[in-house]
């Protein structure tokens, strides 16, 4: 209702202000608000070692967003320098089928993921999405979707995706990105109890475009 009544005082009250948009004999045709797709444009770099810094900056936001989930155990404390833990990113540089990437608007640094080939269920797998992280200011806005998406066509084929059991949010995020893309095909979600892993595993085979 309130965007009717929106579109309704933009033909009524704003267009006519701008001479521009008048029909030059005095016509005038029905106003027609044209529908804007807002989502930001989002755009993924590979970084080499040399940007290090860069991600464990990022990685310092994404943990604090993580230990919420670790409130009763001993991880997600800070050190006496007031910082978390470095990750250990070395693999993602050495290692075959590893990847650092940041997740970009315009130059404007949005978030970034990490992917390797390692599965938490056992089971060969061709990518596996091991982090992934939007700041807070871009949520909500189909950043972190399209990112997803963009991050699947890098690497057609079969992939994983392990959420922990209390992160609700990423859940219901990663099951709808997957589920509602038709080039994700055999998806399956595992239910996984090991000690490595505690949490939904998505599964799946992402076709190329």
């Amino acid at each position: 209702m309130e965007r009717a009544l929106f579109d309704r005082r933009m033909c009524e009250e704003i267009f006519p202000r701008l001479g521009g948009l008048r029909n030059p004999i005095g016509h005038h045709k029905p106003c027609r608000v044209m529908s804007i797709n807002r989502t930001p444009r989002v755009s993924l770099v590979s970084l080499g070692r040399e940007h290090e810094a860069t991600f464990q900056n990022l990685i310092q936001l994404y943990t604090h967003d993580f230990s919420e989930f670790w409130a009763d155990t001993a991880r997600g404390d800070v050190q006496a320098n007031g910082r978390f833990a470095d990750y250990l990113l070395s693999d993602f540089w050495e290692r075959p089928g590893s990847s650092a990437n940041l997740i970009l608007i315009g130059s404007t640094i949005a978030g970034f993921f990490l992917v390797n080939d390692s599965s938490h269920i056992s089971e060969g797998v061709g990518a596996n999405v091991a982090e992934f992280f939007v700041l807070r200011k871009f949520r909500g806005q189909g950043v972190g979707k399209s990112a997803a998406r963009a991050m699947f066509n890098l690497w057609p084929g079969s992939w994983e995706v392990a959420v922990a059991s209390r992160n609700q949010a990423a859940k219901k995020f990663w099951k709808k990105v997957i589920e509602f893309s038709p080039e994700a095909r055999d998806v399956q979600e595992i239910d996984t109890q090991t000690e490595r892993w505690t949490g939904p595993v998505f599964r799946f085979e992402w076709l190329a475009g």
